[in-house]
């Protein structure tokens, strides 16, 4: 009779660990009149959510038929005041027990923006509102506000992002994204600037970066960035000015409409660099690598002079009148 009595016991104990096992480790069946099974199923854990709310949004929605045991399994592996916050996609095949890894492990979903080298700072951040995911928290500020928010010596932030494609999660703030692209501008532009070439004009690193700036702008091609950097260095050094068509341009803002006309080259600003003396004040246009390299480790070269030829690359001179020639042959216009 004890023997019987024990048997039946242990019966009752295995047949309930094979329960236990098979509704955490059999795959999720998703009820197809609460969730769509034909698309990818993603479950949201918001900020502060515990182990039993997340447990009951899931059964409510269709991805959990036991979530008594959910929480059962998430307190013996000590798991069950780590669960992240995010998107996170129900995987076909999945089973709960591979849910709650992937919700501890935080494999959330993650999306990505792309910021372009020779944007201005407003395309990048109207890039990165582009996306329902994130949360914008500077739509009402200025530039100078967006500057102090993200802790910039200087009060205007162009320039001061890093352009490259940023990966985030649902709920990332655009703060948070612009401060991940200068920290990586940061990171870039002190490293290259340790390993500068002697005798440059710069006094600060940020100027390095105003002329990168202008660089990428100007250049088409890689193999003449360090080129054109070396012009204008060489015109810096014996006091002659920039003239750099892209800085007319940037001063413009919203009314250069394609063209630049003999006024607007005569116009005074602080970005037009046939009226002012040495860099303009501030980047105009996210700076790569390669521009920001071109800036300290220019090409060694005597031009003083360059012009497009109309395919992307360019016509370097060392005197005005090669210069003026190559404007004949290419633009049709000399500069006087």
């Amino acid at each position: 009779m004890v023997i019987l009595i024990a048997s039946s016991a242990f019966a009752v104990t295995m047949i309930s660990l094979v329960y236990v096992y098979l509704a955490l480790y059999s795959p999720i069946k998703i009820d197809s009149s609460i969730a769509h099974s034909n698309s990818p199923t993603v479950v949201e854990v918001t900020e502060g959510s515990s182990l039993s709310r997340v447990a009951s949004e899931l059964q409510e929605h269709g991805y959990l038929h036991h979530p008594n045991l959910f929480k059962l399994l998430a307190r013996f592996r000590g798991v069950e005041n780590a669960i992240r916050t995010g998107e996170f996609e129900l995987e076909a095949g999945m089973s709960p027990a591979q849910l709650l890894t992937k919700l501890v492990q935080g494999e959330s979903l993650q999306y990505r923006v792309t910021l372009v080298e020779g944007w201005t700072f407003q395309q990048a951040l109207d890039a990165i509102w582009e996306s329902n995911k994130i949360v914008k928290t500077l739509g009402s500020l200025t530039s100078e506000q967006i500057s102090e928010r993200m802790n910039l010596d200087q009060g205007n932030p162009e320039g001061m992002l890093y352009p490259d494609t940023y990966f985030y999660i649902k709920g990332t703030s655009d703060l948070d994204l612009l401060n991940r692209a200068r920290q990586k501008l940061s990171t870039v532009l002190n490293k290259i600037w340790e390993d500068r070439l002697g005798a440059l004009p710069y006094e600060t690193p940020y100027e390095a970066l105003i002329m990168a700036s202008i660089i990428e702008k100007e250049a088409t091609s890689d193999s003449e960035r360090g080129l054109i950097a070396a012009v204008f260095l060489a015109r810096l050094q014996i006091g002659m000015r920039l003239q750099s068509d892209p800085t007319i341009i940037y001063g413009m803002g919203d009314r250069y409409a394609g063209n630049i006309s003999r006024e607007d080259l005569s116009e005074e600003t602080a970005y037009n660099t046939y009226r002012i003396n040495g860099l303009p004040p501030t980047p105009i246009a996210l700076s790569g690598e390669e521009s920001i390299r071109a800036a300290l480790s220019p090409t060694a070269s005597d031009y003083l002079y360059f012009v497009a030829r109309g395919d992307g690359s360019h016509q370097f001179s060392r005197t005005l009148e090669e210069h003026n020639a190559a404007v004949q042959q290419f633009q049709l216009a000399p500069i006087n």
